[in-house]
Order: C-alpha cells, then sequence, then structure tokens
C-alpha cells in the first residue's frame, strides 16, 4: 500500500513568503462576529483583573513610606486588607473572563467545522482526488482545535498583556524615569527578535502542521486498508513508513521547540538583567538618601508584575503563528471553488438523421427529439493533465431516448465511468452539454438534478449506519414501503436474515458484508427513489451467475419505468438494454442493438466474444 499525501501545489504547502499572520487572523472576523460582545467583553474584564494587579504595587509603596515608616499597626492591617481584596477582585475578574469565552468560542469552532464540512461536500469530485483525506481530517479537528485556543488565551492576552506593559511602564516611568529608562532600554533587541522569530517559526509551523495531515493519512489507509496490509504481509513495511513519517514529525517539531525555546531565554534573560539592574541603581539612591524605600519597593514590584506580561509574549507570538498556520490550511480548502462548469456550454446542435448509427434503429421522431438523456458534443478533460494530452472523452454525441435503457460498452480506459459521472455532475464537462428531458443540467439546481438521477458505482460505498439507511439515503421521503421494494429488486433480502434485519449496523465501509452483498445494497439504494434518470456503473460485477440472474429479472421492471445508462461489461447486463452505445478512444463510434452491433463493428465483437469465453469458462 503506497503512502500518499496531497499534492503540496494544491495545498500551499508552506507559508507564504510575505504572509502576514494578522492579515490571516482577520478572516475568521465572520465567524467571530456572533460573539463579539462576549469576546471584547472578556478581554475588557481580563485589562481591569490584569491593571489591579498594578495598583498592588502603589499600595505597597503607601506601607512603607506611610503604616510602616511610622509604625502604625491600624495603617498595615489597613493595606494588608486591600491587597487582599485587590487579589481576591483580580481573581474573581480572571475567572468571569473565562466564563464568559468558554460556550462562545466552542460555538465558533463548531460553526466553522460544520461550514467545511459543508463545503466539502459542494466540493467537485476533481478536488477530492488530489487532496488526501487526512489532510482533510486534521483541518477539520487539530487546525480548529488550535484556532479555539487561541481566540480563547492567546487572542486575549495579547491586548491585555500589550495594554499590562504600557500601563506598567507610565507608573514605573511616573515613579522614577531614570530607572524605568533602564527596563525600556531592552524592548529594543526584543522586538527585533521577535519580528525575527515570526519569519522563522511560521514556516515551521506550516510544515509540521502538514506533516501531521499526512500523518493522519497513513493512519486512515492502515485501518482501511487493514485487510490488505495483513493479506500480503505488509504490516512491517505500513510500520516503517509510519515511524519515517513520525520521525519527520518529531524532528519538525523539535525544530520548532528550540526556535521557541532560543526566543523565550531571550525574552527573560535581558528583563531580568534589566531589573537587577535597577535594582543595584536603586539600591544605592536609596542609601544616598535621593530615593525613597516605599518607591523603590513599589518600582521593584511594579517591574516584577511585569515580569509574566513581557515573558508570555514568546508563548503568545508562536500560539498567534500555530493559529495563523490554522486559518490559512482552513482557507485553503474554503477559498477552492465549488463544482462548476468548465467552460460555458456551446450552443446545442441537432442530431442529423443517422448520426452515430441511430437511423439504423429507426431515427428519432421530432416529439423525443428533446426527451430524454442527450450528450451533445461533450468532452472532457482531468483539470490537471498536461495541455499536450488529449482529452478523456471528445466530441461525445448519443441520445438516450425516454423510457429506454441504454449499455454503454467499452474496453478498460475508453472512459466509461467518467461519462457516467457527468450526468450527476460528479465531474465538470469541459465542452458541450448534456440534457434531460431538454433542460441543460448546468442550469438545473444540484438538489433537483441529483433527485432526478440515481447512480450505482461498481466501486460500492456504504456508511456507518444501519442497512436500512444506508439504502434510504438515495431518496429523502422514501418509506418503508419503498425500502422493502428496493431490497426486493436487488436481491438484498438477505438483510432480513441479519442480527437486526434493516436496523443492523453494517459498520464502516460495510466490511461486515461481502462484496456482492455492498453491491446490491448500493443497487437498491438507487432504485428506492423511483428515479426518472438512472445511471449504472457495472453494478452486478460482484455477484455470482445465480444471483445475477435474479436482480437481472427484477431490475427489467425498474428499467421499464425509467430512461438508464448501465455500464456493461457482461453479455447478460448488454441484453438488458434497448440499443447499446460502443465508446472507444473517449468516442461513440456505434450505436445499435446488441445484434446489430455483433453484425457490424468487429471491435464490439471482440469485447463480447472475450466475456462469453470467460463466462463460458468459469461456468460449471
Amino acid at each position: 500500500m503506497a503512502v500518499t499525501s496531497e499534492p503540496r501545489a494544491q495545498e500551499g504547502g508552506a507559508a507564504p513568503r510575505h504572509r502576514s499572520a494578522t492579515r490571516s487572523l482577520l478572516r475568521l472576523w465572520p465567524y467571530v462576529r456572533p460573539v463579539r460582545v462576549r469576546l471584547f467583553g472578556a478581554a475588557g474584564v481580563a485589562v481591569v483583573a490584569s491593571c489591579m494587579g498594578l495598583v498592588i504595587p502603589l499600595v505597597l509603596k503607601w506601607m512603607v513610606d506611610g503604616p510602616v515608616a511610622h509604625r502604625d499597626p491600624g495603617g498595615v492591617w489597613l493595606g494588608g486588607a486591600l491587597l487582599l481584596a485587590l487579589g481576591t477582585a483580580e481573581a474573581a475578574l480572571f475567572g468571569l473572563r473565562r466564563w464568559l469565552v468558554g460556550r462562545p468560542l466552542a460555538s465558533v469552532e463548531a460553526a466553522m467545522r460544520a461550514d467545511l464540512y459543508r463545503h466539502l461536500q459542494r466540493l467537485p469530485v476533481s478536488f477530492h482526488d488530489r487532496w488526501a483525506s487526512g489532510q482533510l481530517l486534521s483541518r477539520a479537528t487539530t487546525d480548529l482545535m488550535l484556532l479555539r485556543m487561541f481566540l480563547a488565551f492567546p487572542l486575549t492576552f495579547l491586548v491585555v498583556n500589550g495594554v499590562t506593559i504600557l500601563a506598567g511602564f507610565a507608573i514605573l516611568l511616573s515613579q522614577e524615569w531614570t530607572l524605568g529608562l533602564v527596563l525600556v532600554v531592552p524592548a529594543v533587541p526584543l522586538v527585533i527578535l521577535c519580528s525575527l522569530f515570526e519569519k522563522r517559526y511560521a514556516t515551521v509551523a506550516r510544515a509540521v502542521q502538514d506533516q501531521t495531515g499526512d500523518l493522519t493519512t497513513v493512519v486512515e489507509e492502515g485501518v482501511l486498508g487493514v485487510r490488505i496490509v495483513k493479506g500480503f504481509g505488509r504490516h512491517r513495511s505500513q510500520a516503517r513508513a509510519f515511524r519515517t513519517l513520525s520521525q519527520q514529525v518529531r524532528s519538525t517539531e523539535l525544530h520548532k521547540a528550540r526556535l521557541l525555546a532560543t526566543l523565550w531565554a531571550l525574552i527573560m534573560t535581558l528583563p531580568e538583567l534589566a531589573i537587577g539592574a535597577a535594582l543595584v541603581l536603586g539600591t544605592m539612591r536609596v542609601a544616598d538618601g535621593d530615593l525613597s524605600a516605599g518607591t523603590l519597593v513599589a518600582f521593584l514590584s511594579t517591574a516584577l508584575t511585569l515580569r509574566w506580561p513581557v515573558e508570555s509574549l514568546g508563548f503568545l507570538l508562536a500560539m498567534s503563528q500555530d493559529a495563523a498556520t490554522a486559518t490559512d490550511r482552513y482557507f485553503d480548502v474554503m477559498d477552492a471553488e465549488p463544482a462548476t462548469a468548465a467552460d460555458r456550454p456551446r450552443p446545442a446542435r441537432p442530431l442529423r438523421r443517422g448520426e452515430n448509427g441511430e437511423a439504423g434503429e429507426g431515427g428519432e421522431d421530432s416529439q423525443d427529439r428533446g426527451g430524454g438523456l442527450r450528450f451533445e458534443g461533450v468532452e472532457f478533460a482531468y483539470a490537471d493533465a498536461p495541455p499536450e494530452e488529449p482529452p478523456v472523452l471528445r466530441g461525445v454525441d448519443l441520445h438516450i431516448r425516454p423510457g429506454e435503457t441504454m449499455a454503454l460498452v467499452g474496453a478498460t480506459g475508453s472512459g466509461k465511468t467518467t461519462l457516467t459521472a457527468l450526468v450527476p455532475r460528479l465531474q465538470e464537462i469541459t465542452r458541450g452539454r448534456i440534457t434531460l428531458d431538454g433542460r441543460d443540467i448546468t442550469a438545473l439546481p444540484r438538489e433537483e438534478l441529483r433527485a432526478l438521477v440515481a447512480v450505482a458505482f461498481e466501486e460500492p460505498t456504504l456508511f456507518s449506519a444501519t442497512a436500512g439507511e444506508n439504502v434510504l439515503m438515495g431518496a429523502t421521503d422514501a418509506g418503508r414501503e419503498e425500502l422493502l421494494r428496493a431490497l426486493k429488486v436487488a436481491q438484498a433480502d438477505f438483510v432480513h436474515a441479519l442480527p437486526e434485519g434493516t436496523d443492523t449496523e453494517v459498520g464502516e465501509q460495510g466490511l461486515s458484508l461481502s462484496g456482492g452483498q455492498r453491491q446490491r445494497l448500493a443497487l437498491a439504494r438507487a432504485v428506492v427513489g423511483s428515479p426518472r434518470f438512472l445511471v449504472l456503473d457495472d453494478p452486478l460485477s460482484a455477484l455470482d451467475v445465480h444471483t445475477e440472474a435474479l436482480v437481472e429479472a427484477a431490475l427489467r421492471q425498474v428499467l421499464a419505468a425509467t430512461t438508464a445508462l448501465v455500464v456493461a461489461h457482461r453479455p447478460s447486463t448488454v441484453l438488458l438494454a434497448d440499443r447499446v452505445a460502443l465508446l472507444s478512444e473517449g468516442r461513440i463510434t456505434a450505436v445499435g442493438t446488441h445484434q446489430r452491433l455483433l453484425r457490424e463493428s468487429a471491435e464490439y465483437r471482440s469485447l463480447m466474444s472475450g466475456q462469453e469465453r470467460e463466462e463460458g469458462e468459469s461456468s460449471p
């Protein structure tokens, strides 16, 4: 099993060279706006609480120069009571701040996660083909958790500590400006250090979060593919791949920690040296009688109170960079455009009589010219395909009349699955147009389009839900009666023998069921809503001959009341259809009945004879 990761070209795998953390974080404002009152209120409460801490040194100055110097016990008790009240009020206000932000920020995280999931559902299949699911998962979990933590703590305290530092230095300079200048001097190198740190840390923070996404992908693939891993004895190679990525994440995390440790050491050392110098100079001035002891005590107490706001800058800046990186990664996905037509559809042109061999089937009446399912000049090329590479589909013209079943046959790689994916707009056509009963599918709301068209793929996907819930996903208004009918059509009556019948959980990806059982449930999901248009991509490939015959017999009744396009590899599936279209190298090269194409198309005879030989060899 190969270890895959999403292309960095699509994801933006590193921090932009001139990225502004502030500009990135401002993109969160639409989510923060609904809770701004409580968030700003919490910041205001925290500012008041922090400033209360700056009042404490002033009380100490009064006590030392007043009651202590004059040996007044009553004044000392009064000062102690005042200090206790200030400390209690400060603690209560910080508790109030945490209460104010707790619930609102949890709702912000929930709203962002809901928007991300909703957007992922609207993005084209080509987007999901390029991105590893582990990368998307890490954005929906780890990155959003980092953003909630940033909004709850670093964002508030960047403001609070900034205000506290400014107010504190104003008090220091007002008390003794010469000593205050001693403490201001380290501010210049600190600003330079923080600027350099921000640029280097941003790159490392992005790298570690991308690598964590890759690691998540490996874990997810190892769990979902555990049968393949065990079946081929690849557990050691998978463990090595995981260990390699883990070591890579560890190495980057250590680099990140070294950057933060270096910055923090400098941020802590410079203020401590400044306080030491102020202490020596202040003591000398007190000894000379130029400064009162109370003023020195208040000055040093204020300086020590400012230690945490200054020393926390490194920690807060690091968390801010992590949050900015998480924001960039979140909006990498949110900025991706939802599925839209690649080009403006070109004007429809009428099909000429006899085009694509249809005249041999009696041509078309004017009354059904616009009805049914029609492909007109359809081309498709993958967005990331090289310019010189020809389109996967080119110039496809095909008309499936109302109530008709058309089998689509072609060699491997001819574009059959791609063609079927265009009808429900899982992929967007590059040129041309597709119409349902004369209506361009690009002009239909997606909800209406998906209600008109039901699909079943060769590789069925089931969800961690009950068997009945998996089937009823095919129709929002279907009930118990429709469920039972769909199970009968798909010959999925085995569901009733499960421990809890249709209420039995089938497990993740339906791995508790056999391949044929999963395929039958997927087919039941496609027919449960009695859709007007049905697209089936070889939905019977995993069935044994006996079950296939039973499903085909029941399916004929469904196909008689719908317009269907069925990808077929077996002659038995082809015989379900009224007509057959041969797809060769991205073009429809022949259309007609099974018998007619056997007579007139050597390529079709080759495809069918190969299938018939395979079925004959496998028959008892």
